[in-house]
C-alpha cells in the first residue's frame, strides 16, 4: 500500500473516532460533570481545554492561545507532510505513527476552530494521583509519537545511524 494512502486511512479513522466520541460526550453529558466508571481509577467527564496537552496554557485570561495553537497545528501539519514525504515506503510503523499524529492534530484543530476549545473526557486517577483529562486525539498523538520513536530507534539499529 502507498504510504500516503496508509497514513490517510489511519488519520481518517483517528479523526472519525475522535469526533464521534467528542460529539457523544457533548450531547450526553453536561459540561463540567463526571460519571464514575471504575471507582478509584476512571471517570468519564465532560471538560474543555483552551490550552494544549494536559492543560498547558489553559487559562481563560489568555486571549491569544487559540490563534497560537491553530498556527502551531498548521505548522505541525506541514512538518508531518514533509516527514511523510521523506519516510521510506517500507517503514510502516513510522507511516502509521505519522497517520496517528495527523489524525489527532486535525481532530483537536477542528475543536479549536469550531468551539474555541478542545473537548476532553477520559479521566484517570489513583488515590491522590490524577492525570489531566484527555481525548482520542491526544491518545493518537501519543501513540503516533511513540511509534515514530520506536521506528527511529529500530532504523538506527539497522543502519548504525538515524
Amino acid at each position: 500500500m502507498n504510504k500516503y494512502a496508509l497514513a490517510g486511512i489511519i488519520s481518517s479513522l483517528v479523526l472519525i473516532l475522535d469526533q464521534l466520541t467528542k460529539v457523544a460526550v457533548r450531547e450526553s453529558m453536561v459540561l463540567w460533570t463526571s460519571d464514575n466508571i471504575i471507582p478509584g481509577f476512571f471517570n468519564l467527564v465532560h471538560v474543555v481545554n483552551r490550552g494544549a496537552a494536559f492543560g498547558f496554557l489553559n487559562n481563560a485570561d489568555i486571549s491569544w492561545q487559540r490563534n497560537f495553537f491553530i498556527a502551531v497545528t498548521f505548522a505541525a501539519l506541514g512538518a508531518i507532510g514533509l516527514l511523510l514525504k521523506s519516510v521510506n515506503n517500507s517503514d510502516t510503523l513510522q507511516i502509521a505513527g505519522l497517520g496517528c499524529i495527523l489524525g489527532g492534530a486535525v481532530g483537536n484543530l477542528i475543536d479549536r476552530i469550531l468551539y474555541h476549545e478542545v473537548t476532553d473526557f477520559l479521566d484517570f486517577y489513583y488515590g491522590s494521583y490524577h492525570w489531566p483529562a484527555f481525548n482520542v486525539a491526544d491518545i493518537a498523538i501519543c501513540v503516533g509519537a511513540f511509534a515514530m520513536i520506536i521506528s527511529l530507534y529500530r532504523n538506527k539499529d539497522e543502519s548504525g545511524s538515524v
